[in-house]
């Protein structure tokens, strides 16, 4: 592996060392020539990631990124070996500029390989890459955008509409292995990488800036799938570690407390309480809100009391067998700490707590 010491070559190390039944061969710019054509004589796939990617001299982008390819090539048609190449492109080879033009001279010595010596090569012109160990001002705008904010910085966008695309760390990884691993899938010159995410610089600013905002008013964002998932996970492996905890505000009375933790946008939100014995919670009920009750520590009562029929019943439950208690709509309910120490008890609720609007009435179970 080439640039194995880079963004994408780190992602890829620690995803091969996973699965244990690799030995692995690295090539870093500490390495000599000599070392990787030792390397390229014994080892049977070649994932080549070096590159120049923001050179101080112009030249470096032809003498590093061709230069460096075309001795791989060289060395393996010496070698008369025909290992597969994995060959980290950029989609800027259809762009007029230095690296572009840098990026498909090294395309063209590669698939000149293939032709001559009958390698297999899977070549990827990737977009920009962003995700956990990318580096910020150098690898992507995701990177510095997320640290930038990570660390209460200023971020600066010269063209706020601009659109860019994006593909994230883990899928390009996930594909990478599906070439080393030889899984069943279409064998093509040219690998895209799916999914592809388009999205402009102010919407990217601003969903990151959201996840710093959600620790105040504790709505998180909808972070469990597409690119809002992969760029929450991005912002929070720049996280300093002195932000790693933050406080949340705490609600209490001569009864315990009450701490709400995390809300969601159409999804309810998550709270806990506590109550110390002999304390009742409740006596109250909701025409449309619904929720779940878990126990922690110690032993509760539910009671129950339907405000049309008056039909009534209790549910006993502990910390020691953790049991879900869900509360009905049209029912007055409560919850006692029928034990002898302070009970704890988790609570999600279908809808955010709105003050002004709390569907929650006073009666007695």
């Amino acid at each position: 592996m080439t640039g194995a010491d880079g963004f994408i070559g780190r992602n890829l190390l620690f995803k091969l060392s996973e699965d244990c039944q690799y030995d692995i061969f690295k090539f870093t710019r500490e390495d000599t020539l000599e070392t990787l054509a030792s390397q390229l004589a014994i080892v049977d796939f070649v994932v080549h990631l070096a590159g120049e990617n923001r050179p101080v001299n112009q030249d470096l982008y032809i003498s590093t990124n061709v230069g460096l390819t075309k001795f791989i090539c060289d060395t393996l048609k010496f070698l008369n070996r025909k290992v597969p190449i994995i060959f980290a492109s950029s989609t800027q080879v259809k762009q007029e500029n230095s690296y572009g033009i840098s990026k498909l001279g090294a395309e063209a010595e590669i698939k000149q390989l293939s032709l001559t010596n009958g390698n297999e090569i899977f070549i990827y012109r990737l977009p920009g890459v962003f995700g956990k160990w990318s580096r910020p001002n150098y690898n992507s705008v995701v990177a510095t955008f997320c640290h930038n904010i990570a660390h209460d910085l200023h971020i600066s966008i010269s063209d706020p509409e601009k659109i860019i695309s994006l593909v994230y760390i883990d899928e390009v990884i996930a594909s990478f292995m599906s070439q080393i691993n030889e899984d069943d899938i279409e064998k093509n010159i040219y690998v895209e990488i799916q999914p592809i995410y388009e999205i402009s610089l102010s919407n990217l600013a601003a969903q990151i800036e959201t996840f710093t905002n959600s620790r105040n008013s504790l709505i998180s964002e909808r972070v469990g799938n597409g690119l809002t998932r992969a760029l929450y996970a991005t912002y929070m492996s720049f996280l300093p570690k002195q932000k790693v905890s933050y406080k949340v505000p705490v609600h209490g009375d001569e009864r315990g407390i009450f701490v709400e933790m995390l809300k969601t946008p159409d999804t309810g939100q998550f709270s806990f309480f506590t109550a110390k014995p002999g304390i009742v919670r409740g006596n109250h009920y909701h025409h449309t809100k619904v929720e779940k009750f878990l126990v922690i520590q110690g032993y509760a009562s539910f009671g129950f009391r339907n405000i049309v029929t008056q039909e009534t019943f209790n549910i006993e439950t502990s910390g020691d067998d953790p049991t879900i208690v869900e509360t009905l709509p049209g029912w007055a309910h409560n919850i006692t700490n029928i034990g002898k120490q302070d009970m704890i008890v988790m609570l999600w609720a279908n809808e955010v707590f709105d003050r002004n609007k709390s569907d929650t009435y006073a009666a007695e179970v």
